[in-house]
Formats: C-alpha cells, sequence, structure tokens
C-alpha cells in the first residue's frame, strides 16, 4: 500500500512542478496557485498516511493486551 501511495503521491508532485513550469513561462498566477496547492496536497496525504499507520499500530498493541483498557 505505502508503495501505491508513494507513486501517486510522485505523480502529483510531477504534475504541480508541471503546473508551475506552465504557470511560470505563461505569468499566470492561478497556475501558481494551483501548482502549489496540488504540491500541498500530496504532502498532506503522506502526512496523514504515516499518522494513520502509527494510530493503527497502536490500536493494535491494544488489542493484544486488553489488561490495559481498564
Amino acid at each position: 500500500m505505502l508503495i501505491a501511495i508513494l507513486m501517486f503521491d510522485v505523480a502529483l508532485v510531477a504534475w504541480s512542478l508541471h503546473l508551475m513550469q506552465e504557470a511560470f513561462d505563461q505569468q499566470e498566477f492561478s497556475l501558481m496557485l494551483a501548482g502549489t496547492l496540488v504540491a500541498l496536497s500530496a504532502a498532506a496525504m503522506l502526512v496523514v498516511y504515516f499518522l494513520m499507520n502509527s494510530y493503527m499500530g497502536y490500536l493494535s498493541e491494544i488489542a493484544q493486551r486488553p489488561c490495559l483498557l481498564y
């Protein structure tokens, strides 16, 4: 699953770089904003993935030791 998310993130970063290059060539602010937002969404997706991975590990650890719940 991590490989698929990393490949999708690389594609998002490549797309954002393409948008930013087009924005620079055409002097278009909206394309620069779009490229920035795409890059931020790629970073946010990785942050959420790692946060959820840690949380799921925590939940599985608690499930193995039910005495910690009480």
